[in-house]
């Protein structure tokens, strides 16, 4: 069987559990908001017949609390079956959910029910009430009140990649070129025309930047080192502030002419000055199966 591993995320309307799912699909989970537990199996039976690994993310808050009955058992479950899994409940205090539902103009899930009178507290309260189970079997409580969306997004790294939230930050370089039109989907786009150009040498210019005759022939000139180590000691540099503000990914654009030498060599060497200060990344060429213009 192939495995499959579920976070599942319940705890107080208002807390967060929508940032929360936002931030692990940056993470790489499948989510899901409000699956009854009950249909757990069936997910799972779904999932075996993709033949992949998959991590899912499912909400459960009290917008299906006629299923809450059912949590137990389909943990149950998943404990028999050798399925991994991880129950988190994200608490916060009366007062920041009553802001929060202010601030939004949202009712709470509970108001005008059976179950409780029309005022706030009380809905907060009845719901506690309803969770109570769920909080005292999690494997994590964690208190938003004072969490920004940012510091949850860096709290839920921590709990889920143990590692630091700037290392959560996914670097893609690309190359291109402005003949072929500027990115509008880049964060940061350096232009590397000022490089002299290997196109006027007859036995490169049918090569591209990933011929080590080019890569050799841009590399060769000060210029080029002198701007690839200030350009990876930026990126380096910003990371740390795109992560607290919640950015999952950094898009860096490589600019020359055609698209086909000097930017593609510099955005494979960026790559590798940027290994040197611990900072994966990725490349890819967008005029790669362009004919080379220059």
């Amino acid at each position: 069987m192939h495995n499959v591993r579920f976070t599942i995320i319940t705890g107080l309307s208002g807390a967060g559990k929508t940032q929360a799912m936002k931030v692990l699909e940056d993470l790489g989970y499948f989510c899901i908001d409000n699956l009854p537990p009950a249909l757990l199996p069936q997910l799972v039976e779904l999932h075996s017949q993709s033949g992949q690994d998959r991590k899912y993310a499912i909400a459960i808050d009290v917008r299906v609390r006629e299923y809450f009955s059912d949590l137990h058992k389909a943990l149950s479950w998943l404990d028999s079956s050798g399925h991994q899994y991880f129950l988190l409940f994200l608490d916060c205090s009366d007062s920041v959910l009553i802001r929060r539902f202010s601030e939004t103009r949202r009712l709470h899930p509970l108001h005008k029910t059976r179950e409780t009178p029309e005022s706030i507290e009380a809905s907060i309260a009845a719901e506690r009430r309803l969770l109570a189970d769920a909080r005292s079997i999690a494997d994590v409580v964690l208190d938003t009140s004072d969490l920004r969306p940012m510091d949850l997004r860096q709290r839920l790294i921590e709990i889920y990649e143990g590692k630091p939230l700037h290392e959560s930050v996914t670097v893609e370089i690309f190359s291109f070129g402005y003949k072929f039109g500027a990115p509008a989907d880049a964060d940061m786009v350096f232009d590397v025309r000022f490089i002299p150009n290997p196109y006027y040498v007859d036995k490169l210019r049918p090569m591209t930047g990933e011929d080590k005759g080019v890569y050799d022939y841009v590399m060769q000139f000060p210029i080029t080192k002198e701007f690839l180590q200030k350009a990876a000691d930026l990126v380096a540099t910003l990371i740390p502030g795109y992560a607290r503000e919640g950015k999952a990914r950094l898009t860096i654009g490589i600019g020359c002419t055609g698209g086909q030498h000097r930017s593609v060599a510099v955005a494979i060497a960026l790559q590798k000055y940027l290994a040197k200060l611990d900072v994966p990344s990725t490349v890819r060429h967008r005029e790669r199966s362009v004919t080379p213009i220059s």
